[in-house]
């Protein structure tokens, strides 16, 4: 199963960043924070899995929206491709 990064596991390096569309309706409501979300990245570096660990309701599925599409350098322990469980801080803030 996946290993959790910390330790001898290293994050994994990120190849490709999406930035997350902020909600028209967090920005009418003026809505800002930091959205928590633990992740799986597969064998292929694709993030598979993502679960809220701190959220804010009107931001969180624009974080996750934009994780999904994130890509990362596979973790490879003792020469084997392994998915690893990492968290990832998304960061509304208006401008």
């Amino acid at each position: 199963g996946p290993v959790r990064v910390g330790g001898e596991v290293r994050e994994p390096r990120k190849l490709k960043h999406v930035n997350p569309s902020y909600p028209s309706m967090a920005k009418q409501a003026r809505v800002q924070g930091i959205v928590i979300l633990e992740c799986t990245i597969d064998t292929q570096g694709r993030v598979s899995n993502v679960s809220v660990l701190r959220g804010v309701p009107l931001l969180d599925q624009a974080a996750i929206d934009a994780v999904r599409q994130w890509v990362y350098e596979p973790t490879v322990l003792d020469g084997v491709p392994t998915p690893v469980i990492m968290t990832v801080t998304v960061n509304f803030r208006l401008n």
